[in-house]
């Protein structure tokens, strides 16, 4: 739990987060890992509510409080829905995700352990 300012439409969130296939098999029903700004060490940062990410991310980022990670599970729906997304992502697919929520705007990232 973060104990920083929360979370809301319009601000920028900068989070760190790694995304993968949802398997319900798998160990926390994460399936194939494709993508993570975590591996890349490179903060990714967007506009709550502006619809610049998939709508799981808008729905979910916000409520956070800055040092949080909260962890999403989505919907083909809030996600890619039927058209996925390149190679990586299948029509129909429900992703999870970890999310950390580093900063909003006008506060700086800190560094996690």
């Amino acid at each position: 739990e973060g104990a920083g300012d929360t979370a809301e439409n319009g601000q920028i969130a900068v989070v760190h987060y790694t995304g993968w296939l949802y398997d319900e098999t798998a160990e926390n029903n994460r399936g194939e890992k494709f993508d993570s700004s975590v591996d890349r060490d490179e903060y990714f940062s967007f506009m709550l509510g502006a619809r610049r990410v998939i709508r799981g991310w808008d729905q979910g980022v916000v409520g956070m409080k800055v040092g949080e990670t909260r962890e999403l599970t989505i919907a083909p729906e809030l996600a890619y829905g039927e058209r996925g997304a390149g190679n990586v992502i299948a029509p129909g697919a429900t992703l999870v995700f970890e999310i950390e929520l580093a900063a909003l705007q006008g506060t700086e990232p800190t560094a996690s352990e």
